[in-house]
């Protein structure tokens, strides 16, 4: 696909209070949603050296960015990821905060960070959602959207 084609990628599907978004930009991240005002983007990527195809261990990298698009300052408190391989659950995982930090994001502020996955399969997925507290102290859910792990397959 071309450059420009990929720029033009945009699909738009209507959620409950968000709206998901796979967009194809200059800085790569190809998934997208906003819930009350926090933005999660995510870019996956296939890690070539830590995947053993023969094995069935298909490795993925993905760098999630959080944005706090809202007038009040949140803290990510809990992660909750559903990961497919092959369109089964093959884990569920929840605990506190992101690679170790519950990071507190004022009006306007970004975190960014990256982690890994490994399925069985040469195609599967992950989606999930965030837990914040507002400095008013209400707790809300934020939807990380679902987004493809898909290994580069070589036809002979």
């Amino acid at each position: 696909m071309k450059k420009e084609d990929q720029e033009k990628l945009v699909q738009q599907q209507p959620q409950s209070q968000a709206e998901t978004q796979i967009v194809s930009t200059e800085d790569a991240f190809f998934y997208s949603d906003v819930t009350r005002g926090i933005k999660v983007s995510v870019r996956p990527e296939h890690v070539e050296e830590n995947s053993d195809p023969e094995a069935e261990v298909f490795s993925f990298s993905y760098t999630v960015r959080i944005e706090n698009l809202s007038a009040e300052t949140v803290q990510l408190l809990e992660r909750h990821w559903i990961i497919l391989s092959n369109g089964i659950r093959i884990a569920e995982v929840v605990g506190p905060g992101v690679v170790g930090v519950q990071p507190v994001l004022a009006p306007g502020e970004r975190y960014q960070y990256t982690s890994s996955a490994v399925i069985q399969d040469p195609v599967g997925s992950m989606e999930g959602s965030y837990t914040f507290k507002s400095l008013s102290g209400k707790f809300f859910e934020v939807k990380i959207p679902k987004f493809d792990l898909v290994y580069p397959v070589i036809l002979h």
